[in-house]
Order: C-alpha cells, then sequence, then structure tokens
C-alpha cells in the first residue's frame, strides 16, 4: 500500500516536474496522453481486474463524457467548463448505474454483447441526432477552463498537463480509496469465487454495480478531459479503437492493480508515437510488442514487477 502511494506521488511530481521546465510542445501533448491514458485505463480497470468482467463497451461512457462537456459548454448553453466536467462524470455515472442494472445480471459474452451494443447505440445517435450532436460533423471548438487563462504560464498544452495531473490525483485517490474499502475487496472476493463469497454474505450485484459506477464515473472524467484538450468531439469517440487501447493499456500495465494503467499509459503512448515513422508497419510492429509483452509477461508489467519484488525480498529474508 506504500509503495503504491509512494509511486503514485513520484509520477504526479515527475509530471508536475516535466510540465515546469519542458517547453517542447510535443513532449507536453505526449505527456497529455499518459495522463488521459492513465485516467481511462484505471476506469476500466476497476471492471477488469476487480469485478472480473469484461465490458468492450466500456467506451461509451468516456463518450458520453466527451459529448457532454461539448454540448454543456456551447454557446448554446454556456455553462462554465469546470462544472460541465463533474457534470460530464455524473452523467456517465448514471449511465452506468442503469446500464449495471441490466448488465451486471448476465454472464460472460452475454454481457460482453450487451455493453458493446449500449456503445454502439449511442455511436449511432450521435451519427444521427444531428440537432444536438451535429452528427458525423462533429462539434467542434469545444472550450477549455477558464482557469487555463488565468496565468500565461498555464496556456497552451502545459495547462492541459497541469489540469491531467489533477484529475489523475483524484483518479488514484478514487481508486485506492475503492480497492483498499469493504466493497473493493468484496468486488475481489466475488472475482475469485462467485460462490463462496455469497455463502459469506456478500451480494454480488450491489458490490459489482458500486464499482461499475465509479467506473463509469471515471470514464466520464476521461472523456471529458479529452474532448475539452483537443477542442473536438465526434461519433467516432464510441468506435473501437478507443476500447482496444484501453484494454492494451490494462493487459500491458497489468490488471487488478492500482499502478498497471499508468505504466500500460506511458508505454502506449510513447509506443504510439515513436512508432509513427514506420508508416504502414506501425500497427504490425505495435501488435507485435504487445503480443510478446502477454506471452512473456502475462500479468503485465506490473506482475511482473511484483514477482520480482517478492521473489528479491523473499531471497534477502531467508539469507
Amino acid at each position: 500500500m506504500k509503495i503504491e502511494r509512494h509511486f503514485m506521488v513520484g509520477f504526479l511530481a515527475l509530471s508536475a516536474l516535466l510540465a515546469g521546465f519542458v517547453q517542447n510542445d510535443y513532449l507536453l501533448h505526449i505527456l497529455v496522453l499518459v495522463l488521459m491514458y492513465s485516467v481511462l485505463a484505471s476506469s476500466l480497470n476497476l471492471i477488469i481486474g476487480y469485478v472480473g468482467e469484461f465490458p468492450l463497451g466500456h467506451v461509451a461512457f468516456f463518450g458520453l463524457g466527451a459529448y457532454s462537456v461539448a454540448i454543456l459548454s456551447s454557446p448554446a448553453v454556456g455553462w462554465p467548463v469546470t462544472v460541465t466536467i463533474a457534470a460530464a462524470a455524473l452523467i456517465a455515472a448514471a449511465a452506468g448505474y442503469v446500464i449495471g442494472r441490466v448488465t451486471l445480471r448476465l454472464n460472460g459474452p452475454f454481457f460482453v454483447i450487451v455493453t458493446l451494443a449500449f456503445a454502439e447505440v449511442l455511436r449511432l445517435l450521435a451519427n444521427n441526432w444531428v440537432d444536438l450532436t451535429n452528427g458525423p460533423m462533429g462539434i467542434s471548438g469545444v472550450a477549455h477552463p477558464a482557469l487555463l487563462d488565468m496565468s500565461p504560464w498555464l496556456a497552451g498544452k502545459r495547462g492541459f498537463v497541469v489540469m491531467g495531473i489533477v484529475l489523475t490525483a483524484i483518479t488514484f485517490y478514487i481508486c485506492y480509496r475503492l480497492v483498499h474499502s469493504s466493497a473493493g475487496r468484496a468486488a475481489v472476493t466475488l472475482r475469485e469465487n462467485n460462490y463462496v463469497a455469497q455463502s459469506v454474505g456478500i451480494d454480488p450485484f450491489r458490490y459489482s454495480q458500486f464499482v461499475f459506477v465509479v467506473a463509469a464515473f471515471l470514464a466520464g472524467i476521461a472523456g471529458a478531459y479529452y474532448a475539452s484538450y483537443i477542442s473536438f468531439v465526434g461519433p467516432e469517440v464510441f468506435g473501437f479503437p478507443f476500447t482496444a487501447t484501453m484494454i492494451i493499456i490494462v493487459l500491458l500495465g497489468g490488471k487488478g492493480t492500482l499502478l498497471g494503467p499508468i505504466a500500460g499509459a506511458i508505454v502506449v503512448a510513447l509506443l504510439e508515437e515513436y512508432l509513427r515513422e514506420f508508416k504502414e508497419l506501425r500497427l504490425s510492429l505495435f501488435g507485435l510488442i504487445v503480443m510478446a509483452s502477454v506471452l512473456f509477461a502475462p500479468d503485465g508489467i506490473m506482475g511482473f514487477v511484483q514477482q520480482r519484488f517478492h521473489h528479491l525480498f523473499g531471497r534477502t529474508r531467508h539469507a
């Protein structure tokens, strides 16, 4: 527990240090991606790593957060962006509550199919409800928080790095408190053995839905951050590429670990950017690297690190 907290504090401190001294906008952009991926993957990790389900439609909550900020901060509505980010997270959480009440009563492939269908329904709505979403053209000119205009130092990408650090810190705090709470321990027990958990009085639906709603809330935050950063949101935000990226980050970093999403986010963000020069071969090389990682480190980066740590620690104690 202390190692997790110290690592997270170190990661946030390093991010703040880079935000203060790095002048290159490209490097700041990569740091923004790392922070956004960290929040998004942490939300998915709660469901995959702790509830034990595999929601291919988790991107729906990310997209809801993005569209909520774009619509509520538009001139027609005029809400402050800071308020819309909180509203976006609550809207995503409300959707998570409704969908969770349906999907969490299903098992295996049925859960996967229904969550995927939900994301596809939202994509079709975004694509065809032109009056609200501007259809396939999407919503451009999404505003950024007014707080970023308070100082010239926060102008441009540096301000979004600071914003990402705050959102990542909030995400980690929520995940940490949840995982180490009675609800988190109950969810892990359910993941390991549903029947044993029920035999000791754990309600599988109640605890799974609570974690599901929290995960949707965090995905909404990530979507709001994304829309505010790129200043645009379109129907493709509900597409499978975002889902694939989330899954890869969680599996690569180590599912069921608090630090796994951060480790995976760093690796994936760097790979996406630095493999661009290979053009047509980029996706193939990216896929091969991910396959090799999963084959040789099936528990992910943090799982491998934990195994080595326990191995060395055990040898030290025996010595």
